[in-house]
């Protein structure tokens, strides 16, 4: 047996687990865990930020753009919590993240001595942020308990995990031995008689759809081929989105799903809860509600379905399709119909200008599996209702967290993913500044995203909320803003400053081509249109 440092245990752990990169921020509580990525640095990098939350955002961005679980670390107290936002967004998103955090040496840890970095219950707050949390106490503890976190996020609902290791125990030494590493598998059993029953179901449904949110992400293929079979039309969350390729004519925003939703018998949600048309648009004795979800305990969280599955997305949705073609031939075509709920789509958004041709012009010059991240600002509203995304993990979102300022540092952590790939955010000013110091980061790191700057001066969605629905109390919501184009470039960066529509379009092709970041800056006022008449569309059904 080798005698090694906790550092070095925790690092040789990360790499049995496939791990080739970690987002973090050194310091203290954790200087032997630096000392041990340096030693593997041949086999493990190290991307270090300017502050904890973009170190936690572009862990998050990394998962997102790849599927593939995210570590990131930070030292305790101030350094985890600054992360927690992020932490918070992962939770929401069901993302695959391992917060790895340090903590007070074993012996100072719940005495209120105040020592370095010392908060209260560190893991108790670790938990309410996490699916699961644990903390190491002992170093021949920590294989089995990173293992552990592994097999969390690989196992049943995918969300985030941490896992708190103190300073000493990172600095002291032993003979170790590592166990079998074997990666998890999702339970394949799916119960047959339930599959039986939804195909039964959709085989005598007059008008069903279906909902894809976030869980159905990593089975694009199966409920593809599910939808085409049945010619169901797939109405995506912009968490689903990208699930059924925006070229299919059975792919569309939830919002459009309204009209057909007061004449639908039978609703699935796959991977999704389902929760705008349920809440909103209302449910009654002649809809029936089927979930598909990996997680048992999210089948009746909005109402109790009349079958539930709990089930892998892809495995269920192929195990469906078996069943459907044992008994029926592939129904006929609904290309038409279809082809005309697009088109009257585009007609009631039409007037979503000019986040519309700015979404355009940025679908044109991005390659089908180009990733754009949206943001907290009216060009990433629309792009919630408008943008067309053609693969899975092309469209990052923040889910209902609704994360003000993620969009730069998740960018960044989804370029680093997709290293040849192009990555675009669209940020406000407002939001862009959350996080403008990891412009530092991208340039040392040659990050190249693209940066679309849409610039009013203000938190400009909560100004135009106060000049429109209550009566002109504008307050808090004005900003002085630096010169961004001096910024960006005194940080390194490419920058340039556009004012209409083709140079917006010359800006993005020379982005494309750099190495390092690209801030373009577009002038607008506050008053873009808004999409808020979709979320706030009568009911249809009464309730159930």
């Amino acid at each position: 047996m080798t005698k090694l440092t906790g550092g070095q245990v925790v690092v040789q752990s990360l790499i049995k687990q496939g791990v080739k990169i970690v987002f973090g921020l050194p310091g203290v509580q954790n200087d032997w865990l630096y000392n041990a990525f340096y030693d593997y640095q041949d086999e493990i990098s190290v991307i270090h930020t300017r502050h904890e939350q973009g170190v936690g955002y572009m862990a998050l961005g990394y998962h997102l753009a790849s599927g593939e679980t995210a570590v990131y670390n930070v030292v305790p107290g101030p350094g985890f919590l600054n992360s927690s936002a992020a932490l918070l967004t992962a939770y929401g998103l069901n993302a695959k993240v391992l917060a790895l955090v340090g903590q007070t040496p074993l012996k100072t840890q719940g005495k209120g001595w105040g020592v370095l970095h010392e908060s209260n219950d560190q893991l108790g707050i670790m938990k309410r942020l996490t699916k699961y949390s644990d903390k190491v106490n002992d170093i021949k503890e920590i294989p089995h308990k990173i293992q552990k976190s592994f097999q969390e996020m690989e196992t049943g609902r995918p969300q985030p995990v941490g896992l708190e290791i103190s300073m000493d125990l990172l600095m002291s030494s032993d003979e170790m031995e590592f166990p079998a590493f074997a990666k998890a598998k999702q339970k394949e059993e799916i119960d047959t008689s339930i599959i039986s029953n939804i195909a039964e179901a959709l085989i005598h449904a007059k008008k069903p759809l279906i909902f894809v949110g976030s869980g159905a992400m990593d089975a694009s293929e199966e409920i593809t081929a599910l939808a085409n079979y049945m010619q169901i039309p797939v109405f995506a969350y912009r968490t689903g989105k990208g699930v059924v390729s925006s070229r299919n004519y059975l792919s569309h925003p939830v919002p459009a799903a309204y009209e057909l939703w007061k004449e639908a018998d039978v609703v699935v949600g796959i991977g999704s809860h389902v929760r705008m048309p349920i809440l909103k648009w209302g449910i009654d004795e002649h809809l029936s509600f089927i979930s598909i979800n990996i997680d048992t305990n999210d089948h009746d969280k909005i109402t109790t379905p009349d079958i539930a599955l709990t089930a892998n997305a892809g495995q269920a949705s192929k195990a469906i399709l078996e069943v459907l073609k044992n008994k029926i031939p592939q129904r006929a075509s609904r290309e038409k119909e279809m082809q005309a709920l697009k088109a009257s789509w585009k007609e009631k958004t039409a007037y979503l200008e000019p986040q519309a041709t700015y979404l355009r012009i940025i679908r044109e010059e991005l390659p089908d599996n180009g990733i754009f991240v949206d943001e907290l600002t009216q060009v990433g509203f629309a792009s919630r209702m408008l943008w067309e995304a053609y693969a899975p993990r092309t469209y990052l979102s923040t889910g209902y967290m609704g994360t003000l300022g993620w969009g730069f540092p998740t960018a960044l952590g989804a370029k680093i993913a997709k290293p040849e790939l192009p990555v675009v955010t669209v940020c406000g000013d407002g939001g862009f500044m959350f996080a403008v110091q990891e412009l530092a980061t991208a340039v040392h790191h040659k990050i190249g995203v693209i940066i679309c700057l849409f610039n009013n001066n203000a938190f400009g969605n909560v100004q135009n909320m106060q000049i429109n629905n209550y009566g002109n109390k504008v307050i808090a919501s004005d900003l002085t803003n630096p010169d961004f184009i001096s910024m960006a470039k005194s940080y390194g960066a490419n920058a340039e400053k556009v004012t209409d529509f083709d140079s917006f379009r010359q800006a993005i092709q020379k982005a494309k081509e750099q190495e390092l970041p690209t801030l373009i800056e577009i002038g607008v006022g506050i008053d873009m249109p808004s999409t808020d008449q979709f979320k706030s569309m009568p009911k249809l059904r009464g309730v159930k």
